[in-house]
């Protein structure tokens, strides 16, 4: 690919450009949800013309993909060091140390969303538009993840560790969202009860702590409140 020349007066950086333009998507995108938002609206705030996007990324549909792969890609290392976690035997069997990985990943995803808003209403507006979106990109591997969390869930779901029958993929689908959901709700929280701090950091550290239990509670099968004693 030839890259462009110099540009308003500055060289032009292909990788830096990118990163302008995907920044300035998922703003935009965060705003207005896919259908609202203009790809015009996307170069001004990135300030690179429209050319270059369509030259980088195809059309509104393969930015849109960018944004969200950009994503995946920032919370990949947690999800895979929970599959690398549940392949060992010690610890799917272990109700303690599942506790503790669940606690250890909720914590860490709910702060990514707090620390990239614009992703976490992303996906709200996917939620409210019926995925619609998101089905014309899956990729496989969103299938490949499936394939590897599927039976290491059911596994748990088998061994009595999780609490109900429904689908175990379900099951996690819901965890992945309720932090969105809860985030999401905040604004409405501030209106309906003036005064009450709902944003801060230690309001938000709380809600932290408080989903990750309301989930661990609520999926794992006889929570332990206590660490395992030697010999038990």
């Amino acid at each position: 690919m030839t890259e462009p020349g110099p540009r308003r007066g500055r060289t032009h950086d292909a990788e830096g450009a990118r990163e302008a333009i995907l920044d300035a998507a998922e703003a935009v995108f965060a705003e207005h949800g896919f259908d609202g938002a203009r790809v015009d609206a996307i170069a001004a705030a990135a300030h690179y013309n429209k050319s270059l996007i369509f030259q980088y990324f195809g059309d509104k549909l393969g930015l849109y993909n960018a944004v969200i792969r950009r994503a995946d890609d920032q919370t990949r290392e947690m999800q895979i060091q929970v599959i690398g976690s549940l392949l060992d035997d010690e610890v799917i069997f272990d109700a303690h140390k599942v506790r503790t990985l669940l606690e250890t990943f909720l914590g860490a995803y709910f702060d990514y969303l707090v620390e990239h808003p614009r992703i976490a209403r992303i996906y709200v507006w996917e939620m409210a538009e019926g995925w619609q979106t998101y089905a014309k990109i899956l990729s496989q591997r969103d299938y490949e993840d499936v394939e590897q969390f599927g039976p290491l869930l059911l596994k748990l779901q088998n061994a009595g560790m999780m609490r109900s029958g429904i689908n175990p993929m379900m099951q996690i689908m819901l965890v992945f969202f309720l932090g969105p959901v809860y985030l999401a709700l905040v604004p409405m929280a501030h209106i309906m009860l003036p005064g009450t701090d709902f944003s801060s950091p230690a309001a938000l550290a709380a809600a932290r702590q408080y989903i990750t239990d309301f989930i661990v509670r609520g999926i794992m099968a006889n929570p332990v409140e206590t660490k395992p004693q030697k010999g038990d």
